[in-house]
């Protein structure tokens, strides 16, 4: 029979297909595994009005056949097959798709069938690893059966053939290795397992192959036992995921094994999300909330997102854009029929419906994480240690959009309670009369005990938040305030009513010294005042309004050549020893007082943990004083 020629502009799409549409040759078993499944839900669906289909739900199978010898993978099916016309019409034209045609003509009739195929081109993906694809297919109640061959681009040839009964076999005539492409995997039995159940685990008709084992010989001996290969047929996948269950229905155990099994985690998930949306957009999704961060969690190299399906079949492995940053640590699955997909059913069109499911998970993801901190505190402290650092970039990220929605699931150390709380805990247990919220900030609390500046607070019960990570500080200016009371450093001239006034008059009194000590720092401090803050300590370095010295810390750690650097204030204990010690060398002997000036700022740079710009120089003066 002569053979017929596809289309000019089907020529120019085919190639486009096998050299450029899909990414990944491994994804043609999918697509053909599917197009197979299409075709038994067909089938099935007309057996529910015509009783001569003689085939139940349970009946229906795909089938797949290796033969190595002949370089063939074969995918069969018992559906509900093709006549000539279907031949000519879905696989003589390139992206005609009869499941297309077929979902439009039944319409919500289809509602519990699963056709996935919409474009008519995943077949032509087989074409990226055979060369040579023959298609033997008898239509239900057609008498005929017939045989489409092609070797890609040259074009396509269709005769009458013998098969009993209906359904269609594909046969993939695999091609040769190259120095680059090893088509060989495609016929190992191990690799043709694994794809079926990285993309195809949840295609709901069974999966089925002969698959090779060894056995111990029956009657070897002991101490030289003898084994045989043997084959015996297995169902490749699971068929029903778990996410499409009723929770009801889900033992908590099966939840974490599936998570365990799935992301190859060999913790528990400290909580999970099963959701079950219908309406402008279907969907299920099983979300979990992991117990430890992977090792890569916090480097660029980590790649966040949910696995995407559409109808069990998996569409992309990590959907970023179902998850926003600050919830990036989820894993989970999402399965939606809805999904506008493109032509290569592997990359995600940005469509309203992907808006509205993440939207929609942003909203669950939160609920539980409030759930975990009021119910399982314990369970809460877990993931805050694991993924806190996380909410607060979130909260500190796009100019402080999510601030609202992350605040109250902030946790920072508390003075008082020497433990993590939330704001809304530190607010509950102000004093009417406290305008502020309170915070200092160092390396580890135990060093923010011992800054000179809450020394005071902590004096009269005021409880302080200590700021430990880069992103507190950060944090405090975004929210600026939480139930009306505004963020406050300790450090802040104006911690209490009056402060200003006491420090001025101090300052009046003294203002010969503080003239003094200005004159010998020069530049390196842009004012030395008297401080209201210090009780027992005679010095404290502040940073004033802006960039505080934690943020110089940070900045000097990721930007060491800006030289980002807070003003640097020195406030003085009017009140202190040392300071009548300074006062006294000003008058008695001014060479004396400037070492003392220069001792007081280096050792008001070390308490802030600062670096001091000359470690030999502080040294040798203080064993200067000392003699």
């Amino acid at each position: 029979m002569a053979k017929k020629q596809f289309k000019a502009e089907s020529k120019r799409l085919l190639d486009l297909m096998i050299n450029s549409i899909y990414t990944h040759k491994e994804i043609f078993l999918r697509e053909l595994i599917s197009n197979a499944s299409d075709a038994c839900d067909k089938l099935c669906y007309l057996s529910l009005t015509d009783d001569a289909v003689g085939l139940g739900r349970k009946d229906f199978q795909i089938r797949l056949t290796v033969d190595k010898d002949g370089r063939t993978l074969t995918v069969s099916d018992n559906g509900i097959g093709m006549d000539k016309a279907d031949l000519e019409n879905n696989l003589g034209v390139i992206a005609s798709s009869g499941s297309y045609r077929f979902k439009q003509e039944v319409g919500n009739d289809a509602k519990d069938t699963d056709v996935i195929g919409q474009f008519g081109v995943g077949f032509y993906s087989a074409f990226m690893v055979a060369d040579h694809i023959s298609v033997v297919t008898r239509k239900y109640g057609a008498d005929t059966a017939y045989l489409w061959q092609s070797s890609g681009v040259d074009g396509y040839t269709i005769i009458e053939c013998e098969r009993e009964t209906p359904g269609t076999d594909i046969v993939l005539h695999i091609k040769p290795d190259t120095d680059d492409e090893k088509y060989s995997e495609f016929l190992e039995g191990w690799r043709i397992q694994e794809l079926v159940r990285k993309y195809s685990d949840y295609i709901r008709f069974p999966i089925r192959m002969e698959v090779s084992k060894t056995r111990r010989k029956e009657g070897s001996p002991d101490d030289k036992p003898e084994y045989e290969t043997y084959t015996e047929e297995e169902t490749l996948n699971s068929m029903v995921p778990i996410w499409q269950r009723r929770k009801s229905s889900v033992k908590p155990e099966e939840y974490n094994k599936f998570y365990r099994d799935k992301f190859h985690d060999y913790t528990d998930p400290l909580g999970t999300i099963a959701v079950s949306a219908e309406g402008a957009v279907t969907y299920k999704a099983l979300l979990f909330i992991p117990a430890a961060a992977p090792y890569d969690y916090y480097t660029k190299d980590y790649q966040a997102g949910l696995q995407l399906y559409s109808n069990g079949v998996l569409i992309m492995d990590k959907c970023a854009d179902l998850l926003p940053e600050h919830f990036r640590f989820i894993r989970g699955v999402v399965d939606s029929p809805d999904l506008s997909l493109n032509i290569s059913r592997e990359l995600l069109q940005h469509d309203r419906q992907l808006k509205v499911i993440a939207g929609n998970l942003e909203k669950k993801i939160k609920g539980e994480l409030l759930k975990l901190l009021q119910d399982e505190r314990d369970k809460y402290e877990t993931f805050w240690k694991q993924f806190g650092r996380q909410i607060k970039v979130g909260v500190v990220s796009d100019y402080g959009a999510h601030k609202d929605q992350l605040s109250d699931l902030l946790l920072f150390y508390s003075s008082t309670e020497k433990k993590n709380v939330t704001l809304a805990e530190y607010v509950s247990r102000c004093g009417a009369d406290q305008k502020y919220l309170y915070y200092a900030a160092g390396d580890t609390p135990e060093k923010i005990d011992k800054l000179p500046q809450t020394e005071l607070l902590r004096d009269k019960g005021v409880e302080i938040l200590y700021f430990t990570e880069e992103a507190d500080e950060f944090c405090a200016q975004i929210l600026g305030k939480y139930q009306d009371k505004e963020f406050r450093s300790v450090q802040d001239q104006e911690l209490e009513e009056g402060a200003a006034e006491k420090a001025q008059a101090a300052a009046d009194a003294h203002k010969a010294v503080f003239d003094f000590v200005k004159e010998t720092l020069g530049e390196r401090v842009k004012e030395v005042k008297a401080s209201a803050r210090l009780k027992s300590h005679p010095v404290c370095l502040t940073a004033g309004e802006g960039l505080s010295f934690e943020m110089e810390k940070y900045f000097r750690a990721v930007q060491p050549d800006a030289n980002i650097q807070a003003d640097r204030i020195l406030e003085l204990n009017t009140e202190h020893p040392a300071f009548q010690a300074l006062e006294s060398a000003v008058s008695a002997d001014p060479e004396k007082a400037k070492k003392y000036a220069e001792l007081l700022y280096d050792q008001a740079l070390l308490i802030a943990g600062l670096p001091l710009a000359d470690p030999s120089a502080y040294t040798d003066l203080v064993c200067e004083l000392m003699r």
